[in-house]
């Protein structure tokens, strides 16, 4: 199969592993405002891409985390007047119930920042040691000048990398910094914020020393595949690969890293900052989870998806389509063969996950078990194609 990897900016072979699992890594939700359409999309990817791998037989180890320490978390959490671990488990309890109605596998792995504070300190503590890193006032940051290649994803020069940095959570004007760029380790707790012990004073983490710390902790040293939102591309996971690579000693980090596109309403970025979110409980409340699943899959993943309210109602009817294409009974008359369509199938999805021609294909299989049901046809090898497929992209085959 073929993977889109972003750091090498091209399609690339991706061989399953002998002997071992695929090792899988998704960057999580901050459990405030859980679930807009923008994370529904994003894990169902990749609950697809699973799927896939599975279905190609491959075991998976699959992590995704949490990042309940965070500054937006601890904000609603104080205008809403509530503990920022009773915000975050309202909100992880809210994912899960909208992940389930959603069809999506539960990860193998799924950490809370705030539990793996332990497994950060060593990390920070060597990149100190091999001169990555430094303190200052009780603040631990990355020196980004130490990493020739700092950056390479996102493909831009360094006055564009600081101000996509600066609208992403950067202070360029912290004095401590050696570098406007640098990025925080480690940092002294703000007044009524939770903190942590560590060896430069109580405080927390930052935010990209959670994810590498998680990621190798459960997967180790090399992972396979590093997924999440394309807005991650910069600065997220280049810090990743920065703090990562030179504890490990071991090049690459990751073997392909995929990025799924970012989800707009009605023509605008959908946003918390601007308020416009669909949310999935919503959407599964008036659509349910077939015609969702194949409405956002209908795109590819690394395009931008416009989600239109209005749009979803058609898929209701594809999805009824697929129920009644799964559960035809065969007869006796003369048989219908998919394996050519099956064929067209596998190939689309080995071409980077490529789900609106997989889509294409099975509708084109529905139709054709049907009609060929309606004429008395034995349908029975048919339907249990469809019925394969369409588990295997997660469908539930339910009203």
């Amino acid at each position: 199969m073929l993977l889109f990897n972003s750091l090498a900016r091209a399609k690339e072979p991706f061989a399953l592993p002998t002997g071992r699992p695929v090792t899988l890594y998704v960057c999580g939700v901050t459990p405030y405002d859980t679930t807009h359409m923008g994370h529904a999309r994003t894990y169902l990817v990749f609950d697809v891409l699973v799927r896939y791998l599975r279905w190609q037989g491959a075991e998976v180890r699959y992590c995704q985390n949490v990042t309940d320490v965070d500054d937006p978390l601890f904000e609603r959490a104080k205008r809403d007047g509530v503990g920022w671990q009773e915000l975050a488990e309202r909100q992880v309890a809210q994912y899960q119930e909208d992940c389930r109605g959603l069809n999506i596998l539960p990860p193998t792995y799924f950490p809370r920042a705030s539990e793996e504070i332990g497994a950060m300190l060593p990390i920070i503590e060597r990149l100190i040691e091999l001169g990555h890193a430094y303190v200052a006032d009780g603040n631990v940051y990355f020196s980004v000048r130490t990493d020739p290649d700092f950056g390479k994803m996102a493909r831009m020069g360094y006055d564009e990398l600081l101000a996509t940095a600066n609208q992403r959570g950067n202070d360029p004007g912290d004095p401590r910094k050696r570098d406007p760029l640098d990025f925080v380790l480690w940092q002294t707790g703000k007044p009524d914020d939770p903190t942590w012990e560590s060896p430069w004073g109580l405080g927390r983490p930052g935010w990209h020393i959670e994810c590498s710390a998680m990621a190798t902790r459960y997967l180790g040293d090399q992972v396979d595949i590093h997924g999440g939102g394309a807005d991650l591309i910069f600065p997220h996971h280049p810090c990743e690969i920065a703090q990562t690579e030179p504890v490990t000693g071991k090049r690459p980090f990751v073997r392909v890293w995929m990025h799924a596109g970012l989800v707009w309403l009605d023509g605008e970025k959908m946003s918390k900052s601007l308020g416009n979110l669909v949310f999935a409980r919503d959407a599964l409340r008036e659509h349910g989870p077939d015609p969702l699943r194949w409405y956002l899959l209908s795109q590819h993943y690394r395009e931008e998806f416009d989600y239109r309210r209005e749009a979803v109602a058609q898929y209701v009817a594809l999805a009824l389509q697929l129920r009644q294409a799964a559960g035809a009974r065969g007869t006796e008359g003369a048989p219908l063969d998919l394996s050519r369509a099956h064929a067209e199938f596998s190939a689309a999805m080995a071409e980077d996950l490529n789900t609106p021609a997989a889509l294409a294909v099975l509708h084109t299989m529905i139709g054709d078990t049907l009609a060929a049901a309606a004429e008395g046809r034995d349908v029975t090898n048919a339907s249990a194609t469809v019925r394969d497929l369409a588990t295997m992209l997660g469908f539930t085959l339910s009203a």
